[in-house]
């Protein structure tokens, strides 16, 4: 496989881009992580533009190997090689689920607990899979299957996020045409995929659901501030830093709109007839009881319209015979 040469998108990017369009524009709140995750993994495995071609390691430098990386304690394959991808299939694949479980779940969580989330996710179910082959070769002497298998992409990430998304429900999912409880939906796409997909990574797979399971028992034990979210709040603070500098150099504001509060109505002047003592709209300048016309010195009353406007329909025809009937 030539990871070093940048790979030219078909049609299954552009089925890609075109999903990704549909499903963002449909939205009212557009979950800004998630669309840079599947920028990301896009533009790694295109390699492009050419600076960023130069910048990246080929994939031959980031297969996640358990044999290179505990020899050569390489965090790079570590940590790089869920963002590669093999193929365009295979990155299709991955992205389309990465736009379906990321949307819900970044609506539902807020930006900065997701990100917060995938990056421990990816440190996560990295971390297992390792664990796991060291421990299939001193328990087992399992050395050629797994210890030294090569492994790339995100679906390890997507198997956690699949066990966090599907944890609270108690409904059924078809997956691959069988219909299971969503809960377990994780485990039947494991077995499934084994057996029909050949050449996919069965310790990678089960290190991602095993990360989403600690996930969410870390999460239901431990109540205080989230580490993780703090620095993704701090990395967020400083990006948006010289925006945020330039608005008060230069004097954007931004206007607020707040739901809180109570409407007013608008005041208007009121005049009091010198005939019938009828209060007449500011408007009229002939009255509305008698007929009377206004006169240049009469005294008009700012802001009585909101006293008559809370008065009830009986209330103001009351008033109207009584004036009328001085």
């Amino acid at each position: 496989m030539d990871g070093g040469r940048s790979r030219k998108g078909g049609g299954m990017l552009a089925l890609l881009a075109l999903h990704a369009f549909t499903e963002y524009s449909r939205l009212e709140s557009k979950p800004p992580v998630t669309a840079a995750l599947v920028a990301a993994n896009t533009l790694v495995y295109l390699r492009k533009p050419a600076a960023l071609d130069a910048l990246l390691p080929t994939i031959d430098q980031v297969w996640f190997n358990p044999y290179l990386i505990l020899k050569y304690k390489d965090l790079k394959r570590f940590f790089l090689s869920p963002f590669y991808h093999i193929g365009e299939s295979h990155l299709v694949y991955n992205m389309l689920s990465l736009l379906w479980k990321g949307i819900q779940l970044e609506t539902s969580m807020g930006s900065v607990e997701f990100a917060s989330m995938v990056a421990a996710l990816v440190g996560m179910s990295q971390g297992i899979t390792l664990i796991l082959a060291k421990s299939l070769l001193m328990f087992f002497d399992y050395e050629s299957a797994y210890y030294n298998e090569y492994a790339v992409g995100f679906s390890g990430v997507l198997f956690a996020m699949k066990v966090i998304l599907n944890s609270q429900s108690d409904n059924y999912t078809y997956v691959h045409g069988l219909m299971v409880p969503s809960r377990f939906a994780a485990w039947a796409e494991l077995i499934l995929v084994q057996m029909f997909v050949p050449g996919v990574s069965f310790l990678g797979h089960l290190g991602g659901i095993l990360a989403g399971l600690l996930y969410l028992r870390l999460k239901s034990t431990y109540s205080g501030p989230d580490p993780m979210a703090k620095i993704v709040r701090g990395l967020a603070s400083m990006i948006s830093w010289p925006l945020r500098y330039a608005r008060r150099i230069f004097g954007f504001r931004r206007h607020r709109f707040s739901g809180r509060g109570i409407p007013r109505r608008r005041t208007v002047d009121v005049w009091r007839c010198s005939e019938c003592t009828f209060d007449n709209s500011g408007w009229l300048t002939v009255c509305e009881m008698c007929g009377t016309s206004q006169d240049r010195d009469q005294a008009s009353f700012p802001g009585l319209s909101d006293e008559i406007h809370d008065l009830s329909i009986e209330e103001l025809r009351r008033r109207r015979v009584q004036r009328f009937d001085r």
